[in-house]
């Protein structure tokens, strides 16, 4: 195969260095000549601009500069190619870093210290055991079983969910809806990291987290968000914090974003807010990479990491 240039089409990130970086081995444009230039070869996207990949006659594979790829599949235009995840190390540090981060204040109590601290206030409640508490992760895929392997290292008992089922050593693992329910009785922190397809928008609803286990050490159940904004209803969560069915919740993601001034989540006491900031995108880590998967496909290798259409992720 002879190399076509790379169209790289990114909302919400400066091209600039990714440009950079993968102009030291193709050529790189921020837009075709044309509908139906015949010039490019591959597209690295993020919320490309609709239609934009639909006519070119040469593209051979889509490369998402995220963990996510619905924002592709949003593209009515989308061209029958290979869509590419691509898998980096430092992605999957950040995210596990950012779970067990959130897994570990909510477990150690850490807005209720804040709120003492702000009131001056020398109290000591009780503390369990990690191994007192479940976390169930929803979507032990790549990242999924990268933080289970962390919070099972620390003591914690693990659950995993997924849609098919996705065996795991020293993970209680529940697979599909029939089991949804025994895997949310049997959690006490739900960690979500599923894939935003039309199958999972809106899962975590009022009926999911009522199912969530409330007996345990944390004084009631915890939620923490790490996956897709539209997985969740934002008012769901605000009722349950408020009925008891949610003693906290970490949000990193959310229905609309950026989060509108309105939401009343922002000042919450019960939520800790981040800005989809749980595992950012490195261009240093991420186009060496892409390069490396364009030079093995040209090569005759098959691609790696490709998007199952059907399943959506």
């Amino acid at each position: 195969m002879e190399k076509g240039k790379v169209l790289l089409a990114l909302t919400g990130f400066h091209p600039q260095r990714w440009r950079e970086l993968l102009s030291a081995e193709r050529e790189v444009v921020l837009e075709p000549d044309g509908p139906s230039d015949p010039s490019i070869t591959y597209a690295v996207v993020w919320k490309q601009r609709p239609n934009l990949l639909s006519k070119l006659p040469n593209l051979r594979a889509i490369f998402s500069i995220g963990a996510g790829v619905d924002h592709i599949f949003a593209d009515p235009g989308l061209p029958d190619v290979p869509i590419v995840k691509v898998v980096a190390d430092n992605l999957t540090q950040y995210m596990t870093e950012y779970i067990v981060w959130r897994v570990l204040d909510h477990h150690r109590q850490g807005m209720l210290y804040r709120t003492q601290q702000r009131k001056k206030i020398w109290h000591e409640p009780p503390q369990r055991s990690a191994g007192d508490i479940s976390v169930g992760i929803m979507g032990l895929g790549h990242l999924g079983r990268a933080a289970a392997s962390v919070l099972l290292s620390l003591g914690f008992a693990v659950n995993g969910w997924s849609r098919t089922e996705h065996p795991m050593t020293g993970v209680s693992t529940y697979a599909g809806e029939a089991e949804l329910i025994p895997f949310l009785n049997a959690t006490d922190i739900l960690v979500v990291l599923l894939p935003l397809t039309p199958q999972t928008q809106g899962i975590i609803n009022y009926g999911v987290l009522k199912e969530l286990r409330k007996r345990n050490g944390l004084g009631g159940a915890v939620l923490i968000n790490a996956g897709r904004g539209r997985l969740q209803k934002d008012a769901d969560i605000l009722r349950a914090l408020e009925d008891g069915t949610l003693k906290e919740a970490s949000l990193d993601v959310f229905e609309v974003e950026p989060l509108p001034k309105t939401s009343p989540l922002w000042s919450h006491p019960k939520v800790f807010v981040t800005p989809h900031a749980a595992a950012t995108s490195d261009p240093a880590h991420l186009v060496p990479i892409m390069l490396q998967k364009m030079a093995a496909f040209e090569r005759g290798e098959e691609l790696e990491n490709v998007v199952d259409r059907d399943a959506g992720y």
